[in-house]
């Protein structure tokens, strides 16, 4: 049998397009085109941009540039002007405060490590001071200061003063669904706390029956995979939405939010969204089903996690005022969106970890 073909690029190097920046619609370039894995990617230069926008972009997120496309364009900009006039807020205040919801630019490691880099060069300068005597200098002598070499600027890191500027993105958690934050907590890092929760999970307290002493630390974990995935909540929220008749513009947004955080869970739950008795469970599952995104295994627990990081991982993706107001409000209507959806979050879906896990994890 013939091996399967490449799947062939729909856009041409060098096309003009219309691309997806946030839940809008921007005039750009299609620069370059790259298949990897049966996978067709375009680095993207959106028209009138900085060059340092520029970014490697799924196919998903191009549109052809024909007046069907830029209609649509229209009407994105139309349906979410009321969105943005009410994200406006003072130029003193550098902070975005959301009730709820999201899609953007999706994250990457690279972001990640841009990330460090600037954190490790602000804890430097707080560090800097003068040395004392016989450190360095002789008695009498004005240390002179090195002479510096010209280096190379990385494009990706970026100066201290932009760092320390930076837009601050907080996400708001509705107080409906803390309470679901702090159980989620409880249960798998508070020791022998979970006894309390044996009868709501039928399960007998009288530790005779248990495998454990009562000097023993009980702990428990999410049992994984999850009753209801994080890919099948967000399948659920889009059909939601949908069937609520929302316009053809909307619904293109919608399916940009829903996109956007699930690479935004995929990219941060490993190192971010994890407590240190999961990370064993963790290592499990990535051995087990090395192939498999993590939105497929975990389930609401997890998910509600990433808006409490996600704010400062937005701080870090090029977008314009205007398309992270947006975003914000997109992220606050999934939330109210969780919040009417409760039975996501449940404590029967949570089990007791086995002595052997436990000698594992801690």
């Amino acid at each position: 049998m013939a091996p399967k073909q490449d799947p062939k690029p729909k856009f041409q190097e060098g096309e003009r397009v219309l691309c997806f920046h946030g839940p809008l619609l921007y005039e750009a370039k299609a620069v370059k085109t790259n298949i990897k894995e049966k996978q067709i990617k375009y680095f993207i230069h959106y028209s009138g941009w900085n060059k340092n926008w520029d970014e490697w972009v799924p196919e998903s997120r191009v549109l052809k540039y024909v007046d069907s496309n830029l209609q649509k364009q229209k009407e994105l900009q139309k349906a979410n002007q009321n969105a943005d006039d009410d994200s406006k807020m003072g130029e003193h205040k550098k902070h975005y405060d959301v009730e709820g919801k999201m899609r953007g630019v999706a994250p990457s490691k690279k972001i990640a490590a841009v990330q460090q880099k600037n954190v490790d060069l602000k804890a430097k300068k707080t560090k800097l001071k003068t040395p004392a005597a016989g450190e360095g200098t002789s008695t009498g002598e004005m240390p002179q200061p090195p002479r510096k070499k010209r280096a190379r600027c990385d494009p990706t890191v970026e100066s201290e003063e932009t760092f320390i500027n930076r837009v601050e993105v907080k996400v708001k958690i509705p107080e409906e669904l803390k309470p679901w934050l702090v159980d989620d907590w409880d249960l798998i890092t508070r020791q022998k706390q979970f006894l309390n929760w044996l009868p709501s999970l039928q399960i007998d307290p009288n530790p005779a029956v248990l495998p454990w002493s009562e000097d023993d630390n009980y702990l428990m974990l999410f049992h994984l995979p999850a009753r209801k995935n994080v890919d099948s909540v967000l399948e659920d929220y889009a059909s939601y939405k949908k069937s609520r008749g929302t316009s053809e513009s909307k619904e293109y947004a919608v399916n940009e939010v829903v996109a956007g955080i699930r690479e935004y869970f995929n990219v941060m739950l490993g190192t971010q969204l994890l407590y240190k008795f999961e990370r064993p469970q963790y290592a499990e599952i990535l051995a087990d089903h090395p192939d498999t995104p993590m939105s497929q295994v975990y389930g609401g627990p997890h998910l509600l996690r990433l808006f409490v990081r996600i704010g400062s991982m937005l701080a870090y993706t090029p977008l314009d005022e205007k398309s992270l107001a947006l975003l914000l409000n997109y992220l606050q209507d999934f939330l109210k969106y969780l919040m009417k959806n409760s039975s996501l979050f449940s404590a029967s879906d949570y089990e007791v970890a086995p002595p052997e896990y436990h000698r594992k994890a801690v």
